[in-house]
């Protein structure tokens, strides 16, 4: 049998806007084996989270996908049946959103919103859900669980209520862990307690991972494979260690060189991109990084550049960058 989970090919999505349509996914492949992990990284509205529903099947109304699939253990999530695909979900495919707070149901006590989902997904009864939901809230290092669950979700802290995010994420023992910005509202001594806790229980339970971030410190120690997404696409995927060792996309070393540094002088001014990302709604005709690039050339303006590799670095631009 394949170790092959996970299989998105050449998926084409997007949204119909009044400024048209919005080519939010353009083209984007990869594979996911069953306990690996992989980060998708990218500055805000380059279709990161796009990805992850579009995986997950819960694009909204406006979505549209326009080509490619999204092969689960071989089943295609896009043409499968709405009930195959809500037993998929949650059971075998499950979500850690970035705000809990929106995520949870605000006049549910959690305890109660974490029963349901196993009740759902199980065939367990009341006590034996109950005890599951409290035993999920311990591993997941949630203090007096008994207590916490009579709680509802304004009544935790942030780290709490993505606790039991996760602790939701982890009841029916999926396959395949998305976590989508895990830590975008939480200070940073408890976003490292969450990526910690969610790593490790990925580890003990040989999920495979696919987080979703712009923190390119996240990546480096939570996956073995990063892709760089820009406006849409792919421009690089390489082993965590050969992209944090060996940037070629001038895109992602611009993300590199805008990274604070901890040694040499305070006065040391922040590398930036210039200009700004392109609409997604109009998008350029060739490289969509060509307005920003200090690379360019007309080749780079006339058509989209493929994809090339280069060992194990995928790479879309026509340039060898020195």
């Amino acid at each position: 049998m394949s170790d092959v989970l996970l299989t998105v090919s050449d998926l084409q999505a997007g949204f119909r806007s009044r400024h048209g349509f919005v080519r939010a996914i353009d083209g984007v492949s990869f594979t996911l084996e069953r306990g690996g992990s992989f980060g998708v990284v990218g500055e805000s509205g380059c279709g990161k989270s796009s990805l992850s529903l579009a995986v997950m099947g819960l694009l909204p109304q406006n979505a549209e996908i326009r080509g490619g699939s999204v092969l689960y253990a071989g089943r295609d999530v896009i043409t499968m049946g709405s009930d195959e695909r809500r037993r998929l979900r949650g059971r075998r495919i499950a979500i850690i959103f970035q705000d809990p707070l929106t995520s949870l149901d605000p006049f549910m006590r959690v305890g109660d919103q974490v029963d349901e989902q196993i009740r759902l997904h199980l065939a367990l009864d009341r006590t034996a859900t109950r005890r599951r939901t409290l035993d999920l809230f311990a591993a997941v290092g949630i203090p007096d669980p008994d207590q916490r669950a009579q709680h509802y979700p304004h009544e935790l802290s942030g780290g709490q209520r993505q606790r039991v995010m996760i602790a939701m994420a982890l009841s029916c023992d999926p396959d395949l862990l998305i976590a989508d910005e895990p830590t975008t509202a939480l200070d940073v001594t408890v976003q490292a307690q969450v990526l910690d806790l969610i790593r490790t229980e990925q580890r003990k339970r040989g999920m495979a991972l696919m987080l979703i971030t712009h923190n390119l410190g996240v990546v480096a120690g939570m996956c073995e494979r990063v892709a760089v997404m820009y406006a849409g696409r792919f421009v690089e995927s390489a082993p965590a260690k050969t992209l944090f060792a060996d940037p070629r996309h001038p895109y992602t070393r611009g993300l590199f060189a805008a990274v604070p540094r901890l040694e040499g002088e305070r006065s040391q001014t922040l590398a930036a991109i210039p200009g700004a990302p392109p609409r997604l709604s109009a998008p350029p005709v060739g490289c969509a990084f060509a307005p920003r690039c200090a690379h360019v050339s007309d080749e780079c303006r006339a058509a989209q550049p493929p994809l090339r590799d280069h060992g194990d670095t995928i790479l879309r631009c026509i340039k060898d960058v020195p």
